[in-house]
């Protein structure tokens, strides 16, 4: 019997979690599923056959420990999805900069290596905002991303440099269409479109996310917004077994917000036949 780990963390209650829709789809198929923690350090991944990096939703604040478990199941003869090298270029939101250089349409971004208050200040006039978004590039969930007007950013300068001194991060105008749109997000399964949603974030509130109010939707996507993701998963290092590409509606036409690729919520439950897409994705993945 074929044997699939889905890496998670240890505890999950704060958050809304849908991986577990897919496993009666491959136990189906003759499957052994097994929940694992990435924390656990007794798992003999050389047991499984693929390991799916799905709910690890806490690895940002232990970077690399989670580098070093994802080594360990890479070096194991288990399958690890997405792979390696497809991970660690995703890990940092610099991978946004090779997208843009490659032709795929960004958010304007400024990129900072240490806080630098007079340069940070100075991206109001550079993006000719009133608001800003400061983000570090290692990040999940909106963790340590901060909406600021510039009275807003002089008022918390000192809680921003003690978060942001000594790390990469990166400064964004902040796009109302967050607000009025929300954000949209497609899903591919082993390079095959599944199916597509809008996020919109609780009123007075800009992050989506579900954990801090947001709502969904699902959505058939527009011509655009399948060109873009196209483009994009055209532009990646390598093929995913799963992608989640986040764009937003500007002025200029759909920009790409993210592109997820470690530990994304695929919200299975937003379409009925997802899971088994899903389920099927892995199986095809595995006779490659």
């Amino acid at each position: 019997m074929p044997r699939c780990a889905i890496l998670t963390t240890d505890n999950l209650e704060d958050f809304f979690v849908y991986d577990g829709l897919v496993t009666p789809h491959l136990a189906a198929q003759g499957w052994q599923v097994d929940e694992v923690s990435w924390h656990d350090q007794t798992v003999d991944y050389n047991e499984y056959d693929i390991v799916i990096v799905r709910s690890t939703w806490d690895y940002q604040a232990h970077y690399q420990a989670f580098v070093d478990t994802l080594q360990k199941i890479d070096e194991s003869s288990a399958r690890l999805e997405n792979s390696l090298a497809l991970m660690q270029w995703n890990v940092s939101k610099s991978y946004l900069r090779d997208l843009s250089d490659k032709g795929i349409s960004i958010l304007p971004t400024l990129w900072f290596d240490n806080f630098d208050g007079p340069a940070i200040k100075d991206a109001f006039s550079h993006f000719n905002s009133p608001e800003i978004i400061i983000k570090p590039l290692i990040s999940a969930n909106a963790d340590f991303t901060y909406r600021l007007s510039e009275e807003d950013f002089l008022f918390q300068q000192q809680v921003l440099k003690e978060s942001f001194d000594g790390k990469e991060f990166m400064v964004q105008a902040f796009e109302k269409t967050i607000i009025e749109q929300g954000e949209y997000s497609l899903f591919y399964f082993n390079g095959e479109y599944s199916h597509a949603i809008n996020k919109r974030p609780a009123k007075g509130d800009f992050r989506v996310q579900e954990e801090h109010g947001g709502e969904l939707f699902s959505i058939e996507p527009t011509g655009p917004m399948r060109q873009l993701s196209t483009a994009v998963l055209k532009a990646m290092p390598s093929s995913a077994l799963y992608a989640r590409i986040d764009m937003l509606e500007t002025e200029h036409g759909m920009a790409i917000i993210e592109v997820e690729l470690i530990e994304p919520s695929l919200y299975f439950n937003m379409d009925k036949d997802s899971p088994a897409r899903f389920a099927q994705a892995v199986i095809n993945r595995m006779k490659n």
